[in-house]
């Protein structure tokens, strides 16, 4: 059977111009955030690189295919033994060697970036929010404000959000696609995330980990706000929603789909966080300091101890 490669090949292009037509558009590849920017950037970048990997690969293929396609030689010809190129060899290894290191910089160089707090907004206080999640829906406590929100998410644009995230189940993803990567949200820890939303708009976020039948569902909505709306917010829930006790609490973490609910106090009164943090280089070096300041108190301590010791 004869096979049209020229055919095939412009059925299988114009099939997948028609699927990809009709999807939405990759959130991940519009950015509304410093940090997606960037891993939006580096995706860009990868694409390109494999891009011109794949050209340069299906070229060399082609011309090998062209230039060394069947003969009429006599078929117990055999070709003349040669020998390696020392050109061709370099390149070989030469140029993947540099693509592993060139990644290699460019990774650790935007890990470090996406890890700490944004440039733009490192000299302002964050935000601080914290984001657990339960079967199967999340809830964000607010503990400046004295907030507490289930399946919905409002923050202040143009500013450093620093997200405390844990689970009271199962290990799960926290991930706004258009705000950064996600990040784990486990149980006997607290994992931190820095993400700041450089317009108003309304966003979209889940859970990127299976954690069980309703991961599915498990999404909630992301609101950008003005500074001034976002207090105005904060002023209507704390005059108008109900108080979140212990019991509504319990209540809310058996598994099973809710719909948005806003209260006032948060649950971090009678269920604290995991103590431990496993967060940003921000939180380590914060974390560092306090321990370095009650070293040195400590130590001022002693000589204080020592030298009232002497003096007797």
């Amino acid at each position: 059977m004869k096979v049209n490669l020229k055919g095939t090949l412009l059925a299988s292009i114009v099939f997948g111009t028609l699927l990809l037509g009709g999807c939405d558009s990759l959130l991940v590849l519009d950015p509304k955030g410093p940090q997606a920017e960037v891993q939006a950037n580096d995706t860009m970048m990868l694409i390109y690189i494999m891009g011109a990997i794949v050209l340069v690969v299906f070229a060399m293929l082609i011309f090998m295919l062209v230039k060394y396609r069947a003969s009429k030689q006599s078929p117990d010809y055999e070709p003349p033994h040669i020998h390696g190129h020392w050109l061709v060899e370099t390149i070989c290894i030469g140029v993947p060697v540099l693509i592993v290191i060139f990644l290699g910089v460019r990774s650790v160089e935007s890990n470090y970036l996406v890890e700490s707090a944004p440039e733009e907004y490192v000299e302002e206080e964050p935000l601080v929010i914290y984001a657990s999640s339960s079967d199967w829906k999340w809830h964000f406590s607010y503990p400046e404000q004295g907030i507490e929100t289930v399946n919905y998410l409002y923050i202040p644009a143009n500013r450093n959000i620093e997200f405390k995230l844990y689970s009271h189940g199962p290990i799960t993803s926290f991930w706004i696609p258009q705000l950064g990567g996600q990040k784990y949200a486990m149980a006997d820890m607290v994992t931190t995330l820095h993400l700041a939303a450089d317009v108003e708009g309304e966003f979209w976020g889940r859970n990127a980990n299976f954690a069980g039948a309703g991961t599915a569902e498990q999404t909630f909505d992301v609101t950008a706000l003005s500074q001034q709306e976002f207090d105005e917010w904060v002023e209507e829930v704390q005059e108008t929603a109900e108080p979140i006790t212990e019991e509504k609490f319990e209540e809310l973490l058996e598994p099973g789909h809710l719909g948005r609910s806003t209260y006032t106090g948060t649950h971090l009164e009678f269920s604290p966080a995991p103590e431990h943090n496993h967060g940003s280089s921000d939180d380590v070096n914060h974390d560092q300091h306090e321990e370095d300041t009650d070293h040195s108190e400590h130590e001022n301590h002693n000589d204080t101890e020592h030298e009232d010791h002497s003096s007797h």
